[in-house]
């Protein structure tokens, strides 16, 4: 029997997926539940796992564009597992017979039912069939380690190499390394003192500094630089061209959506920042205070980001055209509040929506904003997470940023950029006092939102931060 491998379908507006990379080659035996294909999509990455075990056949490969619901590969269930896979069982204190040396062996044969349609087209060729190819424990490994297959002796038949050859390299390296590290220090270069005994002959008690007498000046004639052979200066300059290289690599597909997005953002919308900046003090002060009973009720930490989110959703319901949105020749006014919190993940930038945040408590919020943040780290986001929101929190003050202006996420209106706290001089009651200053900054579509209403938007979330029981009682 063979069960079909398709395309899965993501969500309502995906039509099509690329092949990220197969776990296992053609040829490959799998089982039951082990992850098979990886395809991304323009939103998130999708994951399929065999549905029985049997020998894999492939019909696509890695860096195909399919379209959803596209067979791009079989598992032939018939056909009998490799014994290397099918422990048999030995009776008790059996000695295990010896084993004679290998012969070579001629390729095997592929498993009942595999299509050979290569043999048929040898102009057709894939990286895949290939018997030295590395298994995929290797291929991960030597990609984490950025080694290359020329690198390693592969142990394996016709040269397969395994995870263990890896290892061995890696072992091997790593033992090289030991043995010139203390060839250098038990034989160092002339004049030259091994860092392990520079302790030892560094006087603890060094006498006084004795100036050298200074040697008269030489007249210029004496500098005169040496004659420059013109002939090697090109030599020079491709022999150092040599050592200069550059790579390229296709964009993954989340990577030509975000490029995509943030063009059609920037020809779009009419994108105007206003600035402000916040007193972090009172919001420091309360969760100092309470961080941990927050904790051991709710089971979850008291951060920053639950009182923007609050103070955002408080705010958009007193400037409804913030929480708005374009649609042709209409604007969408919206009565709840999807706010979307921009994430940086392996991949790319994405942005998870919390949907009606307005209606969530504080350790609601804080657990959700958790659960995306670890799903977007693991790829696991749906399209569900990703799809809609009314507004949108980017926070570059977790990689140090100071001060930015953040771009619109169409089809919104506004996006609001927090950053860092640094310890500033401000003037407070006529004297000049140290306190904890976040920059905030507005992007706002000029189209539908008045420059008046976003400043005092802003102003609103300053306000409801630097105050934030009256985020509390709602005022």
């Amino acid at each position: 029997m063979k069960i079909e491998i398709k395309v899965p379908s993501g969500g309502e507006s995906v039509n099509e997926a690329d092949i990220a990379r197969w776990y296992n080659a053609s040829g490959d035996h799998v089982l039951k539940d082990e992850p098979l294909v990886e395809f991304e999509t323009d939103k998130s990455s999708l994951e399929v796992v065999a549905e029985a075990s049997g020998f894999l056949e492939i019909l696509h490969d890695t860096g195909e564009t399919v379209d959803v619901g596209t067979v791009i590969g079989r598992i032939d269930t018939a056909a009998e597992a490799p014994a290397a896979k099918k422990a048999k069982p030995t009776k008790p204190g059996a000695a295990a017979p010896a084993s004679p040396a290998p012969a070579p062996q001629e390729p095997a044969p592929p498993p009942p039912g595999q299509a050979v349609a290569e043999e048929a087209d040898p102009g057709k060729t894939s990286a895949v069939m290939d018997p030295t190819m590395p298994s995929p424990a290797a291929r991960k490994m030597m990609f984490e380690n950025r080694l290359s297959a020329l690198d390693i002796d592969g142990s394996g038949p016709h040269g397969h190499i395994t995870k263990a050859d890896v290892l061995h390299h890696l072992e091997r390296v790593h033992e090289q390394a030991l043995q010139q590290h203390h060839t250098l220090n038990e034989h160092p270069l002339e004049g030259n003192t091994p860092i392990e005994a520079m302790d030892e002959t560094l006087p603890l008690d060094p006498p006084s500094l004795v100036v050298p007498s200074i040697p008269p000046v030489l007249p210029a004639a004496k500098f005169a630089p040496p004659p420059v052979n013109v002939a090697a200066a090109p030599a020079a300059e491709s022999a150092q061209a040599e050592t200069r290289g550059s790579r390229r690599q296709p964009m993954s597909r989340l990577r030509k959506t975000i490029a995509s997005r943030l063009v059609e953002s920037q020809q779009t919308t009419a994108s105007l920042t206003t600035f402000n900046e916040i007193d972090m003090s009172a919001i420091m002060g309360i969760r100092s205070s309470y961080k941990e009973s927050f904790k051991k009720k709710h089971e979850i930490g008291l951060g920053f980001m639950s009182f923007f989110i609050k103070a955002v959703t408080q705010a958009l319901a007193e400037f409804p055209d913030v929480n708005a949105s374009v649609d042709g020749n209409e604007i969408v006014y919206h009565d709840y509040c999807d706010v979307g919190i921009a994430v940086s993940t392996p991949k790319g930038l994405v942005v998870p929506v919390i949907r009606s945040a307005e209606a969530m408590p504080f350790h609601q919020v804080e657990q959700t904003v958790m659960d995306l943040a670890l799903k977007g780290r693991d790829g696991k986001l749906s399209l569900d997470d990703l799809s809609g929101g009314t507004f949108t929190i980017t926070n570059g003050g977790t990689f140090g940023s100071m001060l930015s202006t953040p771009i619109i996420n169409p089809p919104q209106s506004a996006i609001l950029g927090m950053h860092n706290i640094v310890q500033r001089p401000v003037a407070v009651d006529g004297e000049v006092v140290i306190r904890p200053i976040m920059y905030v900054a507005l992007s706002y579509d000029h189209r539908i939102i008045d420059g008046s209403g976003a400043v005092r938007f802003l102003v609103k979330i300053k306000e409801l931060c630097e105050d934030p029981t009256r985020i509390l009682l709602e005022l």
